[in-house]
Protein backbone atom coordinates (compact mmCIF):
# COMPACT_ATOMS: atom_id res chain seq x y z
CA UNK A 1 0.00 0.00 0.00
CA UNK A 2 1.27 3.36 -0.98
CA UNK A 3 1.47 6.08 1.75
CA UNK A 4 -1.41 8.69 1.54
CA UNK A 5 -3.60 10.68 3.29
CA UNK A 6 -7.54 11.44 3.73
CA UNK A 7 -9.42 14.50 5.11
CA UNK A 8 -12.43 13.84 6.55
CA UNK A 9 -15.79 15.05 8.34
CA UNK A 10 -17.21 13.18 10.97
CA UNK A 11 -20.57 13.07 13.59
CA UNK A 12 -22.35 15.12 11.04
CA UNK A 13 -19.41 17.76 10.68
CA UNK A 14 -18.78 18.06 14.34
CA UNK A 15 -15.21 16.76 13.83
CA UNK A 16 -12.60 17.60 11.18
CA UNK A 17 -10.27 14.95 10.58
CA UNK A 18 -6.91 13.77 9.15
CA UNK A 19 -5.41 10.26 9.00
CA UNK A 20 -2.35 8.64 7.47
CA UNK A 21 -0.01 6.05 6.80
CA UNK A 22 3.76 6.90 6.19
CA UNK A 23 5.10 3.78 6.14
CA UNK A 24 7.13 4.74 3.24
CA UNK A 25 7.77 8.02 3.52
CA UNK A 26 9.15 7.21 7.28
CA UNK A 27 11.16 4.61 6.17
CA UNK A 28 12.82 7.24 3.56
CA UNK A 29 14.13 9.25 6.08
CA UNK A 30 15.56 6.30 8.14
CA UNK A 31 16.95 5.03 4.99
CA UNK A 32 18.73 8.17 4.02
CA UNK A 33 19.61 9.69 8.18
CA UNK A 34 20.66 6.32 9.02
CA UNK A 35 18.51 6.57 12.27
CA UNK A 36 18.70 4.12 15.00
CA UNK A 37 15.62 2.90 16.27
CA UNK A 38 14.40 5.58 19.10
CA UNK A 39 15.52 8.43 16.62
CA UNK A 40 13.64 6.46 13.69
CA UNK A 41 10.34 6.79 15.85
CA UNK A 42 11.07 10.37 17.32
CA UNK A 43 11.70 11.60 14.03
CA UNK A 44 9.04 9.50 12.31
CA UNK A 45 6.37 10.74 14.62
CA UNK A 46 7.24 14.03 14.07
CA UNK A 47 7.29 13.62 10.47
CA UNK A 48 3.43 12.03 10.56
CA UNK A 49 2.33 14.99 12.78
CA UNK A 50 3.87 17.55 10.16
CA UNK A 51 2.74 15.97 6.67
CA UNK A 52 -0.83 16.21 8.49
CA UNK A 53 -0.70 19.52 9.37
CA UNK A 54 1.05 20.44 6.17
CA UNK A 55 -2.19 19.07 4.64
CA UNK A 56 -4.42 21.85 6.73
CA UNK A 57 -2.36 24.56 4.59
CA UNK A 58 -3.72 25.72 0.84
CA UNK A 59 -1.66 26.54 -2.25
CA UNK A 60 1.98 26.98 -1.72
CA UNK A 61 2.30 27.41 2.23
CA UNK A 62 4.09 25.54 4.15
CA UNK A 63 5.70 25.57 7.79
CA UNK A 64 8.58 24.15 9.70
CA UNK A 65 8.64 22.19 13.36
CA UNK A 66 11.06 22.55 15.69
CA UNK A 67 11.33 20.61 18.34
CA UNK A 68 14.63 20.73 21.17
CA UNK A 69 13.95 19.38 24.26
CA UNK A 70 17.45 18.89 25.49
CA UNK A 71 17.27 14.90 25.34
CA UNK A 72 20.05 13.41 22.96
CA UNK A 73 18.55 13.49 20.22
CA UNK A 74 18.84 17.26 19.96
CA UNK A 75 16.46 19.18 17.73
CA UNK A 76 14.00 17.65 15.47
CA UNK A 77 13.51 19.58 11.78
CA UNK A 78 10.88 19.03 9.69
CA UNK A 79 9.12 20.76 6.52
CA UNK A 80 5.89 19.92 5.19
CA UNK A 81 3.46 21.57 2.47
CA UNK A 82 0.30 21.46 1.43
CA UNK A 83 0.53 18.98 -1.50
CA UNK A 84 1.72 16.10 0.42
CA UNK A 85 5.40 16.50 0.34
CA UNK A 86 7.16 16.26 3.78
CA UNK A 87 11.13 16.33 4.50
CA UNK A 88 13.15 16.15 8.04
CA UNK A 89 15.79 15.36 10.13
CA UNK A 90 17.35 15.42 13.47
CA UNK A 91 20.74 16.50 14.81
CA UNK A 92 21.96 12.89 16.41
CA UNK A 93 20.39 9.85 13.87
CA UNK A 94 22.65 7.51 16.38
CA UNK A 95 20.13 7.59 19.78
CA UNK A 96 18.01 3.91 20.67
CA UNK A 97 17.47 2.54 24.39
CA UNK A 98 16.44 0.14 25.92
CA UNK A 99 12.28 -0.39 25.73
CA UNK A 100 10.10 0.70 28.32
CA UNK A 101 8.40 -1.95 30.78
CA UNK A 102 5.32 -1.56 28.65
CA UNK A 103 7.58 -2.11 25.49
CA UNK A 104 7.40 0.58 23.59
CA UNK A 105 10.53 2.68 22.27
CA UNK A 106 11.97 5.50 24.90
CA UNK A 107 10.71 8.54 22.71
CA UNK A 108 10.44 10.82 25.67
CA UNK A 109 14.02 10.00 26.79
CA UNK A 110 15.69 10.69 23.15
CA UNK A 111 13.72 13.96 22.66
CA UNK A 112 13.63 15.56 26.72
CA UNK A 113 10.56 17.22 28.21
CA UNK A 114 13.10 20.51 29.48
CA UNK A 115 12.58 22.88 25.40
CA UNK A 116 9.59 23.90 23.02
CA UNK A 117 7.85 22.81 20.17
CA UNK A 118 7.28 25.35 17.55
CA UNK A 119 5.74 26.02 14.69
CA UNK A 120 6.48 28.64 11.68
CA UNK A 121 3.98 28.91 9.08
CA UNK A 122 4.87 30.30 5.62
CA UNK A 123 1.48 31.39 3.98
CA UNK A 124 2.39 33.71 1.46
CA UNK A 125 2.56 36.85 3.75
CA UNK A 126 5.07 38.99 4.56
CA UNK A 127 5.40 37.75 8.33
CA UNK A 128 5.50 34.43 9.39
CA UNK A 129 2.66 33.07 12.08
CA UNK A 130 5.06 31.15 14.75
CA UNK A 131 3.29 29.46 17.25
CA UNK A 132 5.61 28.01 20.43
CA UNK A 133 4.72 25.73 23.18
CA UNK A 134 6.67 23.46 26.03
CA UNK A 135 6.94 20.07 25.77
CA UNK A 136 4.76 18.30 28.15
CA UNK A 137 5.18 14.97 27.50
CA UNK A 138 7.94 14.61 24.96
CA UNK A 139 6.51 11.58 23.51
CA UNK A 140 5.04 14.17 20.64
CA UNK A 141 1.56 13.03 20.06
CA UNK A 142 0.56 14.82 23.17
CA UNK A 143 2.94 17.52 22.75
CA UNK A 144 1.50 18.41 19.42
CA UNK A 145 -2.29 18.03 21.21
CA UNK A 146 -1.08 20.87 23.87
CA UNK A 147 0.26 22.75 20.56
CA UNK A 148 -3.49 22.98 18.67
CA UNK A 149 -5.40 23.79 22.25
CA UNK A 150 -2.52 26.38 23.42
CA UNK A 151 -1.13 28.43 20.14
CA UNK A 152 -3.99 27.66 17.89
CA UNK A 153 -7.00 27.40 20.35
CA UNK A 154 -8.59 24.53 18.76
CA UNK A 155 -9.49 21.21 20.68
CA UNK A 156 -7.42 18.75 18.99
CA UNK A 157 -6.32 15.12 19.80
CA UNK A 158 -3.01 13.97 17.48
CA UNK A 159 -1.91 10.61 17.52
CA UNK A 160 0.81 9.50 15.88
CA UNK A 161 2.68 6.15 15.74
CA UNK A 162 5.92 4.47 14.39
CA UNK A 163 6.75 0.91 14.57
CA UNK A 164 10.26 -0.17 14.31
CA UNK A 165 12.12 -3.23 13.43
CA UNK A 166 15.13 -4.85 15.06
CA UNK A 167 17.42 -3.96 12.27
CA UNK A 168 16.01 -0.28 12.30
CA UNK A 169 13.84 -0.60 9.09
CA UNK A 170 10.26 0.78 9.64
CA UNK A 171 7.30 -2.05 9.86
CA UNK A 172 4.74 0.79 10.26
CA UNK A 173 4.15 4.33 11.01
CA UNK A 174 0.56 6.24 10.52
CA UNK A 175 -1.45 8.80 12.98
CA UNK A 176 -4.98 11.20 12.81
CA UNK A 177 -5.10 14.41 14.28
CA UNK A 178 -8.94 15.56 14.83
CA UNK A 179 -10.23 18.77 15.86
CA UNK A 180 -13.48 19.32 17.08
CA UNK A 181 -15.96 22.33 15.72
CA UNK A 182 -17.49 24.69 17.59
CA UNK A 183 -20.73 23.70 19.96
CA UNK A 184 -19.56 19.88 19.57
CA UNK A 185 -21.87 18.77 21.89
CA UNK A 186 -20.85 16.97 24.98
CA UNK A 187 -21.90 13.56 24.10
CA UNK A 188 -20.22 13.66 21.24
CA UNK A 189 -16.68 14.26 23.28
CA UNK A 190 -18.06 11.56 25.82
CA UNK A 191 -18.16 9.05 22.70
CA UNK A 192 -15.08 10.23 20.93
CA UNK A 193 -12.99 9.95 25.20
CA UNK A 194 -14.48 6.29 25.22
CA UNK A 195 -13.38 4.86 21.99
CA UNK A 196 -9.74 6.83 22.56
CA UNK A 197 -9.24 4.67 25.59
CA UNK A 198 -9.93 1.64 24.13
CA UNK A 199 -8.33 2.10 20.54
CA UNK A 200 -5.06 -0.12 19.51
CA UNK A 201 -2.20 1.75 18.91
CA UNK A 202 -1.98 3.43 16.05
CA UNK A 203 1.24 1.90 14.74
CA UNK A 204 -0.05 -1.54 15.28
CA UNK A 205 -3.42 -0.19 13.17
CA UNK A 206 -1.32 0.26 10.32
CA UNK A 207 0.79 -2.74 10.93
CA UNK A 208 -2.38 -5.42 10.66
CA UNK A 209 -2.99 -3.47 7.14
CA UNK A 210 -5.63 -0.77 8.06
CA UNK A 211 -6.41 2.16 5.45
CA UNK A 212 -6.39 5.87 6.70
CA UNK A 213 -9.65 5.65 6.22
CA UNK A 214 -10.24 2.52 8.84
CA UNK A 215 -8.56 4.20 11.41
CA UNK A 216 -10.82 6.94 11.30
CA UNK A 217 -13.94 3.99 11.56
CA UNK A 218 -11.89 2.65 14.60
CA UNK A 219 -11.80 6.16 15.80
CA UNK A 220 -15.76 7.49 15.49
CA UNK A 221 -17.82 3.81 14.62
CA UNK A 222 -18.26 2.70 11.07
CA UNK A 223 -21.11 5.40 8.92
CA UNK A 224 -19.68 8.44 11.14
CA UNK A 225 -16.71 9.47 8.87
CA UNK A 226 -17.64 11.37 5.48
CA UNK A 227 -14.04 11.30 3.77
CA UNK A 228 -13.63 14.55 1.52
CA UNK A 229 -10.79 14.07 -0.23
CA UNK A 230 -7.50 11.78 -0.53
CA UNK A 231 -3.97 12.56 -1.23
CA UNK A 232 -0.59 11.19 -1.77
CA UNK A 233 2.37 11.64 0.48
CA UNK A 234 6.10 11.22 0.23
CA UNK A 235 9.54 12.27 1.97
CA UNK A 236 10.18 15.00 -1.09
CA UNK A 237 13.58 17.89 -0.51
CA UNK A 238 13.63 20.47 -2.96
CA UNK A 239 17.64 20.49 -2.58
CA UNK A 240 19.45 20.38 -5.80
CA UNK A 241 22.99 21.16 -7.02
CA UNK A 242 21.79 24.17 -8.29
CA UNK A 243 20.29 25.69 -5.38
CA UNK A 244 23.49 25.03 -3.45
CA UNK A 245 25.50 26.25 -6.66
CA UNK A 246 23.27 29.63 -6.69
CA UNK A 247 24.00 29.60 -2.53
CA UNK A 248 28.16 29.46 -3.31
CA UNK A 249 27.51 32.39 -5.44
CA UNK A 250 26.26 34.46 -2.94
CA UNK A 251 29.25 33.70 -0.81
CA UNK A 252 31.25 35.83 -3.55
CA UNK A 253 34.31 35.61 -5.36
CA UNK A 254 36.88 35.60 -2.58
CA UNK A 255 35.22 32.95 -0.82
CA UNK A 256 35.19 30.75 -4.17
CA UNK A 257 38.86 31.67 -4.55
CA UNK A 258 39.96 30.28 -1.26
CA UNK A 259 37.66 26.92 -2.52
CA UNK A 260 39.92 26.46 -5.49
CA UNK A 261 42.72 27.14 -4.13
CA UNK A 262 42.83 25.26 -0.68
CA UNK A 263 40.61 22.29 -1.60
CA UNK A 264 40.52 22.14 -5.22
CA UNK A 265 36.56 21.66 -4.70
CA UNK A 266 33.93 22.22 -2.64
CA UNK A 267 31.36 19.74 -1.11
CA UNK A 268 27.72 21.01 -0.28
CA UNK A 269 25.30 18.67 2.51
CA UNK A 270 21.40 19.20 2.81
CA UNK A 271 20.74 18.32 6.55
CA UNK A 272 16.60 17.57 5.31
CA UNK A 273 17.61 14.70 3.21
CA UNK A 274 21.30 14.06 3.54
CA UNK A 275 22.32 14.41 -0.37
CA UNK A 276 25.80 15.65 -1.11
CA UNK A 277 26.84 17.76 -4.06
CA UNK A 278 30.53 18.30 -5.06
CA UNK A 279 31.41 21.21 -7.05
CA UNK A 280 34.53 20.71 -9.01
CA UNK A 281 37.65 23.39 -9.49
CA UNK A 282 36.08 23.90 -12.77
CA UNK A 283 32.46 24.27 -11.59
CA UNK A 284 33.90 26.50 -9.03
CA UNK A 285 35.30 28.81 -11.42
CA UNK A 286 32.64 29.28 -13.38
CA UNK A 287 30.67 30.17 -10.46
CA UNK A 288 33.32 32.73 -9.49
CA UNK A 289 32.82 34.09 -12.78
CA UNK A 290 29.34 34.38 -11.78
CA UNK A 291 30.04 36.07 -8.34
CA UNK A 292 32.03 38.64 -10.09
Amino acid sequence: MKDYLVKALAYDGNIRAYAVRTTETVSEAQRRHQTWRTASAALGRTLTAGVMMGAMLKGEDKLTIKINGGGPIGQIVVDSNAKGEVRGYVDNPEVDFESTEHGKLDVRRAVGTDGMLAVVKDVGLRNFFTGQVPLVSGELGEDFTYYFATSEQVPSSVGVGVLVNPDDTISAAGGFIFQLMPDTSEEIISKIEERLKTITPISQLIEQGLTPEELLEELFGKGQVNILETMPVQFQCNCSKERFANALVGLGAAEINEMIEEDGQAEAHCHFCNEKYLYTAGELEELKKEAK
